[in-house]
């Protein structure tokens, strides 16, 4: 962790699979502020206007897609990063993606270390953008 800013960040993570959920609040909650949803509309509900930095969200939840969950969010302005995971790479395609500019698409199972870096250096880069500004 480059910087005392990285501990005030929020990550919000959606996932229905709570053993994932779980797994990604262990490895991140050390650095970043992270909350946790189990589906899109618990996301939106609890974190539509709460200055998120980081989306992380699986493609297929309940009641929708991840995609539809970020289309959402674009369009209440969020403008920060996102990365949509996936054990079913097959059903995204990439002009979806780059449509809501999603950030990294990782496929599961995760490379946790990978994950975990891209992560750290997708917020870096925001925290030294932020600083230019």
């Amino acid at each position: 962790m480059k910087g005392t800013k990285m501990l005030g960040r929020k990550i919000v993570i959606v996932d229905d699979d709570e053993s994932i959920r779980k797994t990604f609040f262990l490895l991140l909650s050390r650095k970043y502020r992270v909350y946790l949803a189990a589906d899109g509309e618990e996301a939106l509900a609890r974190f539509r206007n709460a200055g998120v930095d980081l989306i992380i969200a699986d493609y297929r939840l309940p009641r929708g897609s991840g995609l539809d969950l970020i289309e959402e969010f674009r369009r209440s302005g969020y403008r920060g990063d996102v990365i949509m995971v996936s054990a079913f790479p097959d059903l995204i395609r990439l002009e979806d993606l780059q449509r809501l500019s999603i950030s990294q698409f990782f496929v599961k199972p995760l490379d946790l270390n990978v994950f975990n870096r891209s992560i750290d250096s997708l917020l870096e880069i925001r925290d030294a953008m932020e600083k230019r500004t």
